[in-house]
């Protein structure tokens, strides 16, 4: 299967499923996938994420979503960067997301990141997505 935006596909299947309050989701595996999860995961957004051989050589992720009180742990997921559209970002004209509440998460020469690790580490790139 094909995909032109993994990550925007991964994205709305997360949306949809925090919509039918779904508490996991699966979605094709793809190592940037795997580091953007591990953002989320890091950030608390997620509970867990694992992958799971579906058959000879095609691996799945199979997502945990988080609740609280009920409501989802995510309440705003949003792609920024787009195939037809990237959007990059300098350290200086990164904005903050949320007035800092949300975080945007960054493709860096020095990985995938959330925004106030690229502060630290002073280094721009392209942006991912905005989570809040």
């Amino acid at each position: 299967m094909s995909f032109n935006d993994p990550i925007g596909d991964m994205i709305t299947r997360i949306r949809n499923a925090h919509k039918a309050n779904h508490f996991v989701v699966a979605c094709p595996d793809s190592s940037l996938r795997r580091m953007v999860l591990e953002v989320l995961k890091s950030e608390g957004f997620i509970r867990e994420y694992t992958v799971k051989e579906v058959r000879t050589n095609i691996k799945e992720i199979v997502i945990e979503l988080k609740y609280q009180d009920g409501q989802p742990a995510i309440h705003e997921l949003k792609r920024v960067s787009k195939p037809g559209r990237r959007v990059y970002s300098g350290i200086k004209a990164l904005p903050k997301f949320y007035n800092g509440l949300g975080i945007s998460i960054l493709s860096t020469p020095r990985g995938v990141m959330a925004d106030h690790e690229a502060r630290k580490a002073n280094v721009g790139g392209e942006v991912l997505c905005n989570v809040f």
